[in-house]
């Protein structure tokens, strides 16, 4: 009789997201997850078609919450202060979240060829809150890169914020 498992998807994403901290990208395997939650490595094919795949979903899972919370500071702030704060907290605790990933250059080679179309769609996601408190929608995709790179760049809130502040609208 074949073993019934609670949530194997989930107990897959736990499971790579563990390996991914501890052994790093290139030692996690479909293989080695497979094995750990005790199941055949078809099974974890049936869920995910690739390693990459597999890296992704819990990515993804750990992006949606950050802006889930940006939208939630979004429906009740004054004005766009709040707003980008919460955009910048979020960047900086998803780049921490996944420091080991975005500092593995396996995991880098792996991803490379994703890079410019899933830049492309963080920026409109981040774009997104700003439209707001702009102008247009260029000001909001110029907003949103240029938080996007002082934030990844290790600049403080403050810092980037005043120059920011220029581009954005106080909300009506």
């Amino acid at each position: 009789m074949p073993k019934i498992i609670d949530d194997p998807r989930g107990k897959l994403i736990a499971e790579a997201r563990r390996q991914i901290e501890t052994v790093g990208y290139s030692a996690m395997t479909v293989r080695s997850v497979a094995r750990e939650c005790g199941l055949g490595v078809g099974t974890v094919y049936n869920y995910f078609p690739s390693k990459d795949a597999l890296v992704a979903s819990f990515m993804l899972e750990d992006w949606r919450e950050c802006m889930a919370a940006v939208a939630e500071v979004g429906e009740t702030a004054p004005d766009a202060r709040p707003v980008v704060r919460c955009i910048y907290d979020q960047l900086r605790l998803y780049a921490a979240r996944h420091e080991g990933l975005f500092r593995d250059s396996a995991a880098a080679a792996a991803f490379a060829g994703a890079f410019s179309r899933y830049h492309a769609m963080l920026r409109a996601q981040l774009s997104a809150p700003l439209r707001h408190y702009c102008a247009d929608d260029f000001t909001a995709d110029f907003a949103a890169e240029a938080l996007l790179t002082w934030t990844m760049a290790g600049a403080e809130f403050d810092a980037l914020y005043d120059p920011l502040s220029r581009v954005l609208e106080t909300k009506k």
